[in-house]
């Protein structure tokens, strides 16, 4: 990897591992759909003229049913339960939790049919990965309500689905456009439950610096970086900080909010990784695997 591409690689791994910390303070004042509509509504105003400026939004005419399933599959439901979960559950654990998104992938592309047999490493991957989950759920994180739980893995299965939408029905389509697209797409569909759910008064500052951060940092500069690091490196070896963001979502919560990382968080996050290493890695015979998310948390 070339010096550029690895200061790329750093850069989208801490700038899509802050997000669990940023919705951790703003749900502290703001409902979720006011959260998610502000940050979809400003990253689509930041992103928008450039995806006009490469023509990048004209060829989403003919695709605009997969548009819209990616756009709330991807975005729309998986953000506001991220918020929803968030206002229970530490940003540590629920960056932890998301580490799962590649596992849940191996698995839905398993179910779909795309695959006739499955070897032994790739399913010693996917029971690994289980027990991980069990293990980071049930193992020294005190009394954890199973709903804002099940919230999280939900937003696993969402990013595990929303790239499979892109792969077969959107292949060829620009990306800037299809994420700018998506922003706007969700920020209408918010856009009447934040006005009924808007604050009273104005938010504290380090609300408002959240927010401006999760729209401006880790969604419309966050995406300017990581095609960067796709012509940089390629999109295979781009998909890696899939592994590295919730590590440092984890260090965040710590360090930032004073959130207690446990073993049994250590034991979750160490056994979800090793297993989604193994049930997605690539094995003898030729198998097309989907791409990762193409957004954040």
């Amino acid at each position: 990897m070339s010096r550029r591409g690895a200061l790329l690689f750093a850069a989208m791994c801490v700038i899509w591992g802050v997000p669990y910390l940023m919705i951790r303070v703003a749900v502290r004042e703001l409902a979720p759909e006011t959260l998610v509509f502000l940050r979809t509504g400003i990253g689509a105003a930041l992103l928008l003229p450039f995806a006009a400026a490469r023509g990048d939004l004209r060829p989403l005419l003919r695709h605009w049913w997969p548009l819209l399933a990616y756009s709330v599959i991807e975005v729309a439901i998986p953000w506001v339960l991220l918020a929803r979960a968030e206002t229970r559950l530490t940003s540590s654990l629920t960056g932890l939790l998301v580490a799962a998104v590649p596992l849940v992938g191996a698995v839905v592309v398993t179910l779909t049919g795309k695959r006739e047999r499955q070897g032994a490493r790739r399913w010693l991957g996917l029971l690994v990965g289980l027990g991980g989950v069990t293990a980071l759920v049930g193992l020294d994180v005190g009394q954890v309500s199973a709903l804002p739980v099940a919230e999280v893995l939900a937003v696993a299965v969402c990013y595990a689905l929303g790239p499979i939408i892109l792969s077969r029905r959107m292949a060829g389509v620009p990306a800037l456009g299809i994420v700018a697209a998506s922003l706007v797409i969700s920020a209408v569909i918010y856009a009447p439950f934040a006005a009924v759910r808007w604050p009273a008064s104005m938010p504290s500052s380090h609300v408002v610096e959240s927010v401006l951060g999760l729209a401006a940092l880790c969604t419309a500069f966050a995406f300017l970086v990581f095609f960067a690091l796709i012509r940089e490196v390629g999109p295979v070896r781009a998909t890696v900080i899939t592994y590295v963001n919730p590590a440092v979502a984890a260090v965040l919560g710590v360090a930032v909010l004073g959130e207690h990382l446990t073993g049994g968080m250590l034991a979750g996050f160490a056994l979800i990784l090793a297993g989604s290493v193994l049930a997605t890695g690539r094995g003898p015979e030729p198998v097309a695997e989907p791409e990762a998310s193409t957004l954040p948390a």
